[in-house]
């Protein structure tokens, strides 16, 4: 392995962009902050990060762990999606045998239970625990 390999990440493709620098590519990122609007509101971000402790002068910090936050929840949800599909498809696969209609399984809805949710969850480290009063 050579020094200047850069441990292949580079290898067989083109750098895209080669022309513009780190700082001209971080500072088109914080222009494009500015026009867009994440799906958490930019007060809810707010309020919670000055819940935590943390006051940020700039409103493109708060627009950009906004942005963070939405992709966790994202990842969350889809995982949730993905236990439930699997536990969906194990539970009528073997009940209904390979009677399965194609047309209804495209149009299928799913509802996010604590099921699908909790094991989604422990994947990110987070525990959640039914109360002693819902068991």
């Amino acid at each position: 392995m050579s020094g200047g390999d850069n441990f292949g990440i580079h290898r067989g493709a083109a750098r895209p962009q080669d022309d513009r620098t780190q700082g001209q590519i971080l500072s088109d990122f914080l222009l494009q902050l500015e026009d867009y609007t994440p799906t958490i509101p930019d007060a809810v971000t707010s309020h919670y990060l000055n819940t935590a402790g943390f006051e940020a002068n700039d409103p493109r910090i708060v627009r950009l762990i906004s942005i963070a936050a939405q992709k966790f929840i994202s990842d969350v949800v889809n995982d949730a999606l993905q236990h439930c599909k699997t536990r969906t498809s194990n539970v009528s696969g073997s009940s209904h045998g390979s009677s399965k209609n194609k047309a209804g399984t495209k149009d299928r809805k799913y509802t996010l239970t604590m099921e699908d949710l909790t094991p989604a969850l422990a994947d990110y480290g987070i525990t959640v625990r039914k109360a002693h009063y819902f068991v």
